[in-house]
């Protein structure tokens, strides 16, 4: 895989994108927007997001993460209460839950970093075997999902499910346990290569004694070691907390930080360092804030460019809350999230520590067909309500058009929702024609070329 770096220089990559006469903020563009940013939007969103213009756009997303926003605050007071009722039961529960959360959320980008933070911070419900932990964890990772990296980090580091999952409640003074000391420096904070055995060991020893009493964290000082610990080069009675803070003083962490998110949101290939750079310069200065660097890279020359323009792959629960959201769709989740578990992608349960790899491991022969299935069964759900109807009475208020050009406007209406390429010119004439035999029903049209798009490479592209 070839890595970015030729074709955008930094000072270019990082400028605010304007719009231009021959780059413009159209439909297009802000449906990318909102399928990297908040899975996916509505053509009333996409109209109301042309109007008001990119930069506002992306204000729009991160105000409505702030919390005690008024359309959020019921919204999330609901949701806290009924994952209050499911903690007790299964963990398995969950998953409809959060897929729920995703769907209607008006707070989408919030729910897109929570999952971000869920692959990154990975603890899995079939080792922690406690809802009520996952939880939680999960509520710990939307509340700090924006904010900074470093109380981001504290906070697992405490989280009951993470000290679970990492065995680290086994963690003593006479007996050092090293898992969660090598995945903070590993996978969380510094990337493989950026510190050595010797500081992974004396870092184990300032997390000693964190255990859990009642489901919640808990300090034994009984079980701590006290005495002097050197990490990187410094030297003190340290503990957990002053071991993430020097951790995070190493050079490459905001870097390791930077590389994630710019995967996560622009493209999946390998961006060079030299892109890096700039973005972990800015998120040093900024204390490790994370709300203005994903300002910083939604708002960028890099994030419009072709170079991020349908260079993701979609993961299972981006390709369907995305397509739900997109048509205003409605669905029971429990059924949506036994209809993923196939996919590769089960919320509250990631393969291992290091997450899902993403990228283009979604794909192959099994989930590819798994993913025309899942948009299948969403097609043949009589329960599935779009804007609250039918989807012939949904298109019906879509289209403006004649019958006679109905059937060109549903194709150009579903591939500027839900793709992230243009199609083929032919494959537009045979979806048009396929919307044309199926021109008396326009919701079974509706149908057969959502089917036929969902087969198509273009259609797991970001």
């Amino acid at each position: 895989m070839s890595v970015i770096a030729e074709t955008l220089s930094p000072a270019h990559a990082w400028q605010t994108w304007r719009p231009s006469a021959g780059d413009q903020w159209d439909h297009r563009k802000a449906a990318h927007l909102y399928r990297r940013a908040g899975f996916g939007a509505s053509r009333k969103q996409l109209d109301e997001a042309v109007a008001l213009g990119p930069q506002q756009c992306v204000e729009r997303l991160l105000d409505a993460c702030e919390p005690g926003q008024p359309d959020t605050a019921a919204f999330d007071a609901e949701m806290t209460k009924m994952a209050a009722s499911l903690a007790a039961g299964d963990p398995a529960g969950l998953e409809p839950w959060w897929l729920y959360r995703m769907l209607f959320t008006p707070a989408p980008l919030r729910e897109c970093m929570t999952l971000f933070w869920h692959g990154h911070f990975a603890s899995s419900a079939a080792t922690v075997d406690s809802a009520a932990m996952m939880v939680t964890q999960n509520q710990t990772l939307r509340e700090h999902a924006l904010g900074k990296f470093e109380t981001l980090v504290q906070a697992v580091s405490r989280d009951p499910a993470m000290l679970t999952y990492l065995n680290s409640t086994t963690n003593a003074r006479l007996h050092p346990n090293e898992n969660y000391a090598r995945e903070v420096m590993e996978l969380f904070c510094l990337g493989i290569g950026n510190y050595t055995e010797r500081d992974i060991q004396e870092a184990a020893r300032c997390f000693t004694g964190w255990e859990i009493r009642r489901g919640k964290f808990s300090f034994n000082k009984h079980q701590h070691d006290f005495n002097t610990k050197t990490i990187f080069g410094q030297t003190g009675n340290f503990d957990g907390d002053d071991a993430v803070r020097i951790i995070l003083q190493q050079q490459a962490a905001p870097r390791f930080i930077v590389r994630k998110l710019i995967n996560h949101f622009v493209c999946d290939q390998p961006v060079s360092d030299e892109l890096i750079e700039p973005l972990a310069v800015e998120l040093r200065d900024n204390d490790f804030h994370i709300q203005p660097l994903v300002r910083r890279i939604l708002t960028s020359r890099f994030f419009y460019s072709s170079e991020s323009i349908g260079q993701k792959i979609r993961s299972p629960v981006e390709l369907a809350i995305g397509l739900l959201r997109s048509l205003e769709g409605t669905v029971g989740t429990i059924a949506l999230a036994q209809h993923l578990r196939p996919l590769g992608q089960r919320v509250f349960f990631p393969p291992n520590v290091k997450g899902w790899d993403g990228g283009t491991t979604w794909i192959n022969a099994t989930t590819l067909i798994g993913r025309v299935n899942l948009v299948t069964k969403l097609m043949q759900n009589q329960s599935v309500q779009y804007a609250g109807s039918s989807i012939t009475e949904y298109f019906d208020r879509q289209l403006a058009e004649s019958d006679e050009h109905r059937p060109a406007a549903l194709v150009e209406s579903l591939v500027e929702l839900l793709l992230a390429v243009p199609l083929t010119d032919t494959a537009q004439r045979e979806l048009i024609a396929l919307a044309k035999h199926n021109r008396q029903d326009l919701g079974q049209a509706a149908s057969e070329v959502l089917l036929t798009l969902a087969a198509l490479p273009e259609f797991q592209l970001s």
